[in-house]
């Protein structure tokens, strides 16, 4: 799977910001991509390194109106990333490299 099609979009929320300080980043990335394809992708985009990923599956979040369900929210796969190193990463850049 290719680098810009296995990482979606960066989170950036409060807690996502938090957690960034401790050289920790949130990103939505493709249900289809494995921890490795994510690894792979970071390299990639970012030139950093990677020592450890964590993934979840938020479900889908629905919502009744009247007498039908309308869905809210899709399923996201989300992926916790820790860098290796004591180097920073601007997740709103991508190195120039990546994007040829």
């Amino acid at each position: 799977m290719k680098a810009l099609q296995t990482i979606i979009s960066p989170i950036i929320t409060e807690k996502a910001t938090a957690l960034s300080e401790k050289m920790t980043y949130m990103f939505y990335v493709d249900p289809r991509a494995t921890k490795i394809d994510v690894k792979n992708a970071i390299k990639e985009l970012y030139g950093q390194d990677v020592a450890r990923v964590r993934s979840m599956i938020s479900p889908v979040k629905t919502k009744q109106m009247k007498r039908s369900i309308v869905n809210k929210r899709p399923e996201l796969k989300k992926v916790m990333v820790i860098l290796k190193g004591k180097k920073k990463l601007d997740v709103t850049k991508i190195t120039k490299e990546a994007k040829k």
